[in-house]
C-alpha cells in the first residue's frame, strides 16, 4: 500500500426532502447565486420551485443559467463566467447531474482567473481559487458532487479534457434519492455504467497489498449490480435508488483511491467517443471497458480472476485463472446488455470510419501512452477501439 493523504471537504446532506434546506446551506457562502441547470426537467418535477422557494426564504438573489448539455460545452462555461462577473455572483448552485456540476466547477475557477479557463483543462495552468459550488444532485452517475474533477468538451476541435484539483470540490451536496424516481431508464443504466467504470478504474492497479480497498470496491460494485434492476422494475423503490445514489458518490470521492494508483485509460479512450459522437458517457464506457478488459487481462490474470470470483460469483478454478478472468469479463458484458446498454460500437451506430482519428487524439498523435495498469500506445488504443466494434 502506498502513502496517501485523504481529505474531502464536501458536506453530504442525504435523504428525503433534503432539497428544501438548500437556502440555509447556500447563505453560509454567498447571497448572490448563479443557479445552473440543464433542460426543463427540474421544472416539470417541481424541484425548481422548491429550490427557488428555499433560496428566496434565505434572502438570496438568484441569476439563472440553463442549457447545460450532456458532455458539457466550453461555450456555456464561458457564458457563465461572463455572467458571474457581470452580476458579482459569489456562489454557484448546480442542480442536476455530472454535466451541470462539472460546468459549475469550470465556471467557478474561471471567474477569478485572468486567462482562458481552458488553460486548466489543457494542463498549462492550475486553479488557485474558485467561487464556491454547491450541488442538488438529480442523476447518480459521475460522482462529481463530491469529487475533485471536472470534464469539459471544447467545441473547437471537439476535445474532451479533464481537470483535477482539490480547489473544485463542492462545499455541499444535497442528495435526495426521491429526485431520481423520474429518470428515464436509459439515464439510470448509463449512470450505473459510469459508477461501475469509476470503480473498475481504481480496481485495476499494480499496487500490492490493498485488500481493504479491493473489498470496498467489490462491495460497491455488487451494490450497484443488485440495485439497478430493482430501480428499473420499480422506479420509486427508495431503497434501491438510495443505494445507487450513495454508491455514485463513494465511487468517485477518492476514498477508494487511498493507497493505490488506478488506471484511467478507459476513460480517456471513451472521451474521444463522446466528444466526437456525443454518445452518453456511461454508454460509451459500457462499450469501452469490456474491450479494454479483453485486451489487458493477461497483464494480471489473477486480479481479473479475483474480480470474477468476488463480484460475479464465478467458480474458483486455480488451475485455469484465465478461464475465470474471461468468464468475469463476459459476465460484465451480459450484465450491461441485460439492463439495456450497448456493448459494441455498432450497437451505438458508430462504425470504423473515425477509429484512427480517435486513436490519434487519445494518444496525442502517438506522443503519449495512457493508463497505469498497462501502458497503452496509439496502436494499443486503436486495437481496443477495433475490439469494441
Amino acid at each position: 500500500m502506498n502513502n496517501f493523504i485523504y481529505q474531502n471537504c464536501t458536506k453530504i446532506i442525504f435523504g428525503k426532502g433534503t432539497e428544501t434546506c438548500v437556502g440555509q446551506e447556500t447563505i453560509k457562502y454567498g447571497n448572490k447565486v448563479l443557479l445552473l441547470y440543464g433542460g426543463g426537467s427540474i421544472k416539470k418535477t417541481g424541484l425548481y420551485d422548491r429550490v427557488m422557494q428555499s433560496l428566496k426564504d434565505s434572502g438570496i438573489e438568484v441569476t439563472e443559467l440553463a442549457g447545460v448539455k450532456p458532455n458539457p460545452r466550453l461555450s456555456l462555461v464561458k457564458e457563465g463566467i461572463d455572467l458571474c462577473r457581470k452580476k458579482n455572483i459569489n456562489f454557484i448552485l448546480a442542480v442536476g447531474g455530472g454535466s451541470v456540476i462539472d460546468t459549475a466547477k469550470a465556471i467557478g475557477v474561471g471567474v477569478p482567473y485572468n486567462g482562458d479557463v481552458w488553460d486548466f483543462y489543457m494542463g498549462t495552468a492550475g486553479p488557485q481559487e474558485t467561487i464556491p459550488v454547491g450541488v442538488v444532485l438529480t442523476i447518480p452517475a459521475a460522482g462529481s458532487e463530491a469529487s475533485n474533477s471536472s470534464v469539459i468538451t471544447n467545441e473547437d476541435g471537439w476535445l474532451k479534457f479533464g481537470l483535477t484539483s482539490e480547489v473544485i470540490r463542492p462545499v455541499f451536496a444535497i442528495m435526495n434519492p426521491e429526485l431520481t424516481y423520474t429518470l428515464p431508464d436509459y439515464q439510470t443504466v448509463c449512470g450505473a455504467a459510469d459508477i461501475m467504470a469509476h470503480l473498475f478504474e481504481r480496481y485495476f492497479t499494480k499496487t500490492k497489498n490493498v485488500d481493504l480497498t479491493d473489498r470496498l470496491i467489490e462491495a460497491t460494485l455488487k451494490t450497484v449490480i443488485l440495485n439497478v434492476p430493482k430501480a428499473l422494475a420499480n422506479p420509486a423503490d427508495y431503497n434501491a435508488r438510495a443505494e445507487i445514489m450513495w454508491a455514485s458518490t463513494i465511487a468517485h470521492n477518492n476514498l477508494l483511491d487511498t493507497g493505490r494508483i488506478g488506471d484511467w485509460a478507459s476513460h480517456k479512450i471513451e472521451h474521444e467517443l463522446s466528444a466526437i459522437y456525443d454518445i452518453a458517457h456511461g454508454a460509451g464506457l459500457a462499450i469501452v471497458f469490456p474491450a479494454w478488459m479483453k485486451y489487458c487481462y493477461k497483464e494480471d490474470v489473477a486480479r481479473f480472476a479475483q474480480l470474477a470470483k468476488r463480484v460475479w460469483n464465478v467458480d474458483d478454478n486455480m488451475f485455469d485463472m484465465e478461464e475465470m478472468a474471461l468468464k468475469g469479463i463476459y459476465a460484465l458484458e451480459n450484465y450491461f446488455s441485460s439492463i439495456g446498454l450497448p456493448v459494441r460500437l455498432k450497437q451505438a451506430g458508430i462504425d470504423e470510419s473515425r477509429l484512427e482519428e480517435m486513436a490519434d487524439k487519445c494518444s496525442f498523435s502517438g506522443t503519449r501512452e495512457i493508463g497505469n495498469f498497462k501502458k497503452l500506445s496509439r496502436q494499443d488504443i486503436l486495437n481496443i477501439y477495433k475490439l469494441a466494434l
